[in-house]
């Protein structure tokens, strides 16, 4: 399957690219919010099933239906598209592709209320593939949240930060260019608010028995993300290969949360000179809190505040002869390059178990964020115990993870 970036589905209508940059890291910062807050609730043992029910009486008349513009702010689930077909025959979407979440869903009409999108909302009458769940079905008991409609099953999936979409979970054929999966079990959703303008619905990828890649058995899938700023096109592939120059590190399972993939990390260096920071920094304990995930959707890394200050302040030794500048937004290291044509920064890596090492692209954690010259430290403190890897440092990157041997691979220059 293709996979865009948002910018070259949906051109952004900011007048310059610094009001882009906050707009990004305003979707950012709600999309960790989202995740940790997630988190929190399963380990803390408030299921998310004690959350507000869903409306058994849930009705859509003819003066409810509208399309508001949604601005993606209070969902931030993901700044890359995958384009697939729903249903028989297809109608082709684009959807969000999303590792940390499960459900799968695309807006439906009749909408209740339904942002507005690229394509035509799709019809569920118009697929003869469409299919009800019961709500006796293996799916809908798998549901976190669910109820029963004249014996039907419906769905709400909640983001964390008051985003949600609501609706009747069926199966549908879903169509990855010459390739049909049929029964696969989505949302059909009437009532959606918080996901990015221009996308038909979102793509779950996480590891729990709903996502897509369970559903289809697949036994790794991998996507290489291009530069969000870039009009190209990369893949999501599904069952492929690791290449044998990949570099390959742990993928761990949280037995309270199955969606998020942990990643066994331990450390980071600067320069070439690991940091004094404890492999504790990067795992997670056995009731499920701490560790570090790796997340297609969050755009900055964000890093535990004593491993980030440790991160922070070796780079900042190592670039004393750039001139520093103000920070911007969550970045609080920035320097003013704007006389410059070339710069040196020392390399940053993740270090995984047996010596191996992925040595990141300066591009990857020095980043513009305007159009003047102002470049960014681009990790973040969290206060959070989760850790995330973001897709600002997967760029450029095949990115496989490798579920029936518990890998993850990396491999560069592979898009």
């Amino acid at each position: 399957m293709e996979l865009h970036s948002r910018t070259s589905i949906q051109k952004a209508s900011h007048t310059d690219y610094k009001s882009l940059t906050l707009a990004r890291l305003e979707r950012d910062s709600a999309r960790v919010r989202s995740l940790t807050a997630r988190l929190d609730l399963v380990i803390h043992g408030i299921s998310t099933s004690d959350l507000k029910p869903l409306d058994g009486n849930m009705e859509f008349k003819a003066e409810d239906l509208q399309s508001p513009v949604i601005s993606g702010i209070s969902q931030g689930s993901g700044e890359y598209f995958s384009r697939l077909g729903i249903g028989k025959p297809p109608s082709s979407v684009y959807m969000v592709l999303d590792t940390g979440s499960d459900v799968s869903w695309v807006q439906c009409a009749p909408c209740a209320g339904c942002y507005r999108q690229a394509d035509p909302i799709f019809e569920p009458g118009s697929s003869i593939s469409y299919s009800h769940l019961t709500c006796e079905t293996k799916q809908c008991k798998s549901l976190d949240i669910s109820e029963c409609r004249n014996g039907t099953c419906l769905y709400e999936v909640s983001y964390g930060d008051g985003s949600y979409t609501v609706g009747d979970f069926v199966t549908e054929t879903i169509t990855l260019g010459s390739a049909s999966v049929e029964n696969v079990a989505i949302g059909c959703g009437h009532n959606n608010e918080g996901l990015f303008v221009g996308a038909a619905g979102l793509l779950g990828l996480g590891g729990g028995s709903l996502s897509f890649p369970s559903q289809i058995n697949a036994t790794s899938f991998s996507y290489c993300l291009t530069d969000r700023d870039s009009d190209s096109a990369s893949t999501l592939e599904f069952n492929s290969t690791l290449l044998p120059n990949a570099v390959t590190a742990p993928l761990i399972r949280n037995h309270e949360l199955e969606t998020f993939y942990y990643l066994g990390i331990t450390g980071l260096s600067v320069g070439g000179e690991l940091l004094s920071v404890p492999e504790s920094a990067f795992k997670m304990d056995e009731s499920g809190n701490g560790g570090i995930i790796i997340d297609s959707g969050t755009a900055i890394t964000r890093l535990q505040t004593d491993t980030y200050n440790s991160l922070r302040e070796a780079f900042v030794n190592g670039t004393k002869n750039l001139p520093s500048t103000n920070g911007v937004a969550l970045f609080d290291t920035c320097y003013d390059l704007s006389s410059k044509t070339r710069v040196e920064v020392p390399t940053v890596s993740f270090h995984f178990p047996e010596g191996k090492e992925v040595p990141l692209p300066a591009k990857n954690y020095l980043i513009p964020v305007d159009s003047e010259g102002t470049f960014c430290f681009a990790f973040a403190p969290t206060t959070s115990v989760l850790s995330i890897i973001g897709n600002v440092q997967q760029q450029g990157t095949r990115v496989s993870f490798d579920i029936a041997n518990s890998r993850v691979g990396f491999q560069p220059n592979k898009c």
